[in-house]
């Protein structure tokens, strides 16, 4: 049907059709499954969680697990206190989880339930905890919502008598396990001591094994997450992810952070590998330099396919600025470059890197969907599609390559397994473009010009 698309722009400030982006409490589950023997618990109706974790379950291809306190007409007129209180009695008893996240929806936000009082009233269990988020889907995104979730998990948990041995505080963005392994890596061989929140590797990939693991053995400690406060600095990797619960972090424990993009493409590795060594006052070691030299020579081979290639990019405002600069480290051309996630700061940033490599003439918008999308490209087509599964309509309606990244990707597998930071994961993100680019060219090509050398 999105072949009928028309191709005349009307401007629409209240409808968003085939929005970028999905609801908060998306984020904020995914954010509670990055710590160890945790459930995440949804505060309002059934059929929320269900698509919660129907969503996350479908891109991660694992059980997202996740509670929910069931409101019915009742708890929607006369608030959702007891529902909590005895969901979180249950859980307890049942799962045995060590803490339950609790996260709003738009029922609960709206009729107003003060989560903070009746945590603070509840009887949990000793040694147990129960922290909160509010996440109202009628707000932000599901970045917002992660963000949200890392504050909340921060404000109950972090203390700065907590021992970390002097490591830094990293949080990481909302990333897949595998780009979350990258990235520990990465900081190993710097040789930076780290402790991570959240971390979903482990958990949203763990191993197939003969038995079901509630609660796998991956994710972030709680002892961690009290111990953030007591980090030398932290490292938060994301602006619209990680800024705010690495400034909760500051105000509460006095820990000073560095925002940093997502390390995405070289220059914004090399400023994550910069800062990591000079917070461990190493020296970057040599492997890394050859990994970087690796990255830059599979750059320049296959540059000729790269150059001046026009590309829209889309999805969340972190992985859209960090894909929008590797391509421009590729020498493409970004012509559109939109997020779901509303935000002044996501066009700044975006129009600074355009600047910086003096490209022009490209849209960049927040708050957008793909309809708008869409018409953009009918006026004006691109080489390829750099962005999530819902891209995949555009695509076959327009002819045009697609490379997924980013999240969610629903129709297909391994992607969670894949970085897409770090040297290598630049590596293997540039060459499911340039393979994209190439496949295009050889269908494309007259029988007498395909060749099998490039």
């Amino acid at each position: 049907m999105l072949d009928l698309t028309p191709k005349e722009i009307s401007p629409r400030n209240a409808l968003r059709i085939n929005p970028c982006k999905t609801c908060q409490p998306v984020g904020a589950l995914y954010a509670a499954l990055g710590v160890r023997r945790c459930m995440p618990h949804s505060h309002g109706s059934q059929g929320c969680v269900s698509y919660h974790r129907s969503l996350l379950t479908r891109h991660f291809k694992e059980p997202a697990i996740a509670a929910s306190s069931s409101f019915t007409e009742g708890a929607s007129v006369f608030g959702g206190g007891a529902n909590l209180r005895t969901a979180v009695k249950n859980i307890f008893d049942i799962y045995d989880p060590d803490v339950i996240a609790v996260h709003t929806t738009c029922l609960s936000e709206t009729i107003g339930d003060d989560l903070s009082t009746i945590i603070l009233d509840m009887q949990v269990p000793e040694g147990k905890v129960v922290v909160h988020a509010n996440t109202p889907s009628y707000v932000g995104s599901h970045v917002t919502g992660y963000a949200n979730m890392l504050a909340g998990f921060i404000r109950y948990l972090a203390r700065g008598e907590s021992s970390s041995g002097g490591a830094a505080a990293v949080l990481p963005g909302f990333l897949n396990p595998g780009d979350l392994r990258e990235l520990k890596r990465l900081l190993k061989l710097v040789g930076l001591p780290f402790v991570m929140f959240p971390d979903q590797s482990g958990v949203m990939d763990a191993p197939m094994t003969n038995t079901y693991e509630m609660y796998p053995q991956g994710g972030a400690a709680i002892e961690d997450i009290r111990a953030l406060g007591s980090c030398a600095k932290a490292l938060a990797l994301g602006f619209f992810a990680c800024a705010e619960p690495a400034d909760v972090l500051e105000k509460k424990c006095k820990v000073p952070n560095l925002v940093l993009p997502l390390p995405i493409g070289i220059m914004a590795t090399d400023e994550l590998v910069m800062a990591a060594a000079e917070a461990a006052g190493t020296q970057v070691p040599a492997e890394l330099e050859e990994e970087r030299g690796r990255l830059l020579d599979l750059m320049l081979d296959a540059n000729p396919y790269f150059y001046d290639k026009k590309v829209a990019v889309y999805g969340d405002p972190d992985t859209v600025a960090g894909l929008t600069g590797f391509v421009l480290e590729l020498g493409m051309r970004p012509a559109y470059v939109l997020t779901g996630t509303p935000g002044e700061a996501f066009t700044r940033g975006i129009d600074a890197q355009l600047e910086r490599f003096g490209v022009k003439g490209c849209k960049v918008k927040a708050g957008a969907d793909l309809f708008e999308l869409h018409q953009w490209i009918k006026n004006e087509p691109v080489d390829l599609l750099l962005g999530t599964s819902y891209g995949k309509q555009i695509s076959k309606a327009e002819d045009i390559p697609l490379v997924r990244a980013g999240f969610p990707i629903l129709d297909r597998y391994g992607h969670s397994y894949m970085p897409i930071v770090g040297y290598r994961g630049g590596m293997l993100l540039a060459e499911k473009i340039a393979g994209a680019l190439m496949d295009r060219q050889d269908r494309d090509a007259a029988d007498e010009d395909l060749d099998v050398v490039m």
